[in-house]
């Protein structure tokens, strides 16, 4: 459920908002996210390899420039994408230059999960012990078909694994987490699965007829929600994220957004309900203080406004089969807890009720007015004004203003709320 104020006549265009980072960086925070993807022969089955691009350039958009990122391909060895021997920042420059090098990916040779993890851990011990980290959590989404061909098998996979997150949170007090894709038709889940499943990780399978879509989306989205569950404690309620500046579509000015989690408190662990944000445009920026909004410094403030503190995941076995089951279904979990042993991770329905909103905003102002009293119109205009004042507003919250004053514009930011709603009167994501 997505919604935006003031309001526009524009479809959705399949806009989907989990896919965006200013989403991702206020339900996750800041993370060290490192790509493993399988560049096997057997890739180039069933469409498996465009599934593969697919899924790793929708993770590498949501990334904020709190997030470092780094991706290793594998075959019968592996290697780190575009050269580099530590993560980097996540700018969009960074980004665009890692997209661009997914897409020219090729699939050939044998497939080989321990040089792949080999090869990742190399990676983020020289991350660590140059201190070139986000400081937090540690992701590790391992992208493949499933079928070892070369190398040692998956027990001494497994042993690799766990040796390395034992050995990240005792001398760096990290949480590493893998999470293992089964991709495509026919792909081998067994050691897949079987690898998340003794490393405290998650397994998602994903299917070629489900990808294309909002389904590849909700399958991508498996670790932000369990870094969102970390993220909700008590040591982080006022965290907001700030986003590198990026041009709005709508008016094609420069612009950022800040966002913030919310979290049905009442629960434990804290349940996230969504994502709301707010638009600013940067100039606005550069006029209050006086700095070039492009500028070098005015990035790192953003990176410094986007730090939280580190989400702790301290879940029980039970709830992060809880966490699994949410994501992929039954078939996804790993046997430690029965169906009905799940905690509130599991977000219940309403008895007797829909799960599509019914009076979202709690109140009726909107019900029978039309567009142009919806979007702070005034009677008989077409378009909403550039500046809306109380009188005009139809909406029972602060309005966004257009003018150019930057006060108003600083804090309200001109342009767009939104919100990412589940919760039981909800669909949920």
């Amino acid at each position: 459920m997505f919604r935006m104020l003031p309001a526009s006549r524009e479809e959705c265009y399949g806009y989907d908002p989990r896919r965006r980072p200013w989403f991702v960086a206020a339900s996750s925070g800041p993370k060290d996210l490192v790509l493993v993807l399988d560049t096997s022969g057997s890739m180039n089955d069933y469409g498996r390899l465009d599934l593969l691009k697919e899924a790793a350039i929708t993770v590498i958009e949501t990334l904020s420039v709190a997030d470092k990122v780094a991706i290793v391909t594998f075959s019968t060895d592996a290697s780190v994408l575009n050269g580099q021997n530590m993560l980097i920042r996540a700018t969009k420059e960074n980004k665009d230059k890692l997209i661009d090098t997914v897409n020219q990916i090729n699939a050939n040779g044998s497939t080989n999960f321990h040089a792949a993890f080999t090869e990742t851990f190399s990676l983020l011990d020289l991350t660590f012990q140059n201190e070139s980290t986000t400081g937090c959590n540690v992701a590790v989404l391992f992208m493949t078909d499933g079928k070892i061909t070369t190398g040692p098998g998956h027990e001494e996979v497994i042993e690799l694994v766990n040796t390395k997150v034992k050995e990240y949170k005792t001398d760096y007090d990290r949480t590493m987490t893998v999470f293992s894709f089964s991709l495509g038709r026919d792909a081998d889940e067994i050691v897949s699965k079987s690898i998340a499943c003794s490393t405290n990780g998650i397994w998602i399978p994903v299917e070629e007829s489900k990808a294309y879509g909002n389904d590849i989306t909700t399958a991508m989205a498996s670790y932000y929600k369990l870094y969102a569950l970390g993220l909700g404690d008590s040591a982080n309620e006022d965290f907001v994220a700030w986003v590198q500046p990026y041009e709005f579509y709508s008016r094609k000015r420069m612009g950022t957004t800040v966002s913030a989690p919310v979290y049905d408190r009442s629960v434990t662990p804290h349940l996230l309900l969504g994502v709301v944000g707010t638009d600013a445009y940067m100039d606005a920026f550069a006029e209050i203080i006086g700095e070039d909004a492009s500028s070098s410094d005015m990035l790192q403030r953003f990176i410094n406004l986007s730090t939280a503190r580190c989400p702790k995941i301290e879940l029980t076995e039970c709830e992060l089969d809880a966490l699994r089951f949410l994501g992929s279904g039954e078939r996804a979990t790993c046997g430690v807890c029965n169906k009905t042993g799940y905690p509130g991770i599991v977000p219940q329905k309403c008895a007797f009720q829909s799960d599509w909103p019914n009076q979202l905003w709690a109140n009726t102002d909107m019900k029978g007015k039309s567009y142009a009293e919806k979007a702070c119109c005034e009677a008989g205009f077409k378009d909403p004004p550039d500046v809306c004042t109380p009188s005009t507003n139809a909406v029972g919250v602060k309005s966004a203003s257009k003018s150019k004053s930057p006060n108003v514009v600083a804090i309200v930011g001109g342009a767009v709320a939104a919100a990412f709603l589940l919760a039981c009167v909800l669909s949920p994501i």
